[in-house]
């Protein structure tokens, strides 16, 4: 079995992998879109099977040996078994948003460690922002187009981002543009909220990071692919993910089949 690569080598790696996804999907999604339904009812489309097909490959030859849990995959019922360390991966997050043209959809991938996501990227192809990060004061922004050979040619220089402190007139909450709910709005009720930002896909994890908001509560279902690697770059901003009763929002939890209890997204104290 080859060693696992340094976490920056992965980290790279993972940057790249991430360009080559978000190709695939713009391919798509300038050519012309259509999905099926799961059998939860959330759509699924080419764009998410191609983009995932892209990143398990290049996963297993970047780190072979380590388990991948997709989101595709998964729906397909092909889940390995997990031990302290394996990615999650989410090839399309934010279809509804795809398939609405809005352009708020990401590619999502993360490694997670004794249940802790440890390193992540975030893609949105569609506005060319990458977010990653691997540790403590290690998130990074940067602009760049997708890329089928994952290449970093004419990229803007990555910009180290943090999460900021709430203005006293109030905090900038991040909400889901399909997923707001009553349960939302009255948590929201404990706040002094000045300004809403709507945005689909785990960017909202990424506007907290990079000190555009302040709050993301989330009261519905959601799946560990769609939080992981968001989670790792808010963490890695200085912010973050909890339940709503303040403990710890961990990953790995096959006894709940990986889907994640209510819980909210902070950036500064």
């Amino acid at each position: 079995m080859s060693p696992t690569p340094d976490r920056k080598t992965l980290l790279d790696g993972l940057c790249r992998l991430s360009l080559m996804a978000g190709a695939t999907i713009m391919a798509h999604y300038d050519s012309g879109l259509e999905a099926i339904r799961k059998e939860d009812d959330s759509p699924v489309t080419a764009a998410d099977h191609d983009a995932e097909r892209i990143i398990l490959d290049g996963l297993h030859h970047l780190a072979p040996g380590i388990p991948i849990v997709s989101e595709e995959q998964a729906a397909a019922g092909h889940i390995p078994d997990i031990g302290r360390r394996f990615f999650l991966v989410d090839p399309l997050d934010g279809t509804k948003e795809f398939l609405r043209k809005n352009g708020e959809f990401t590619v999502n991938i993360a490694l997670i460690e004794d249940r802790v996501p440890v390193a992540g990227v975030v893609y949105a192809p569609a506005s060319g922002r990458l977010f990653y990060a691997a540790g403590s004061g290690e998130a990074y922004e940067r602009k760049v187009a997708p890329s089928t050979n994952g290449a970093l040619d004419g990229a803007e220089p990555a910009r180290r981002i943090g999460v900021r402190k709430p203005d006293p007139s109030g905090l900038v909450v991040v909400v889901s543009r399909t997923h707001r709910d009553h349960k939302t709005d009255e948590y929201l009720n404990l706040y002094n909220v000045k300004e809403f930002l709507v945005s689909g896909s785990s960017l909202k994890f990424c506007l907290i990071a990079a000190g555009e908001a302040d709050l993301y509560p989330r009261h519905g279902r959601t799946m560990e692919w769609d939080t992981a690697a968001g989670h790792a770059v808010l963490a890695a901003a200085g912010g973050s993910v909890t339940q709503l009763d303040g403990a710890p929002l961990l990953y790995g939890k096959t006894e709940r089949g990986l889907d994640n209890p209510f819980f909210v997204a902070r950036g500064g104290a």
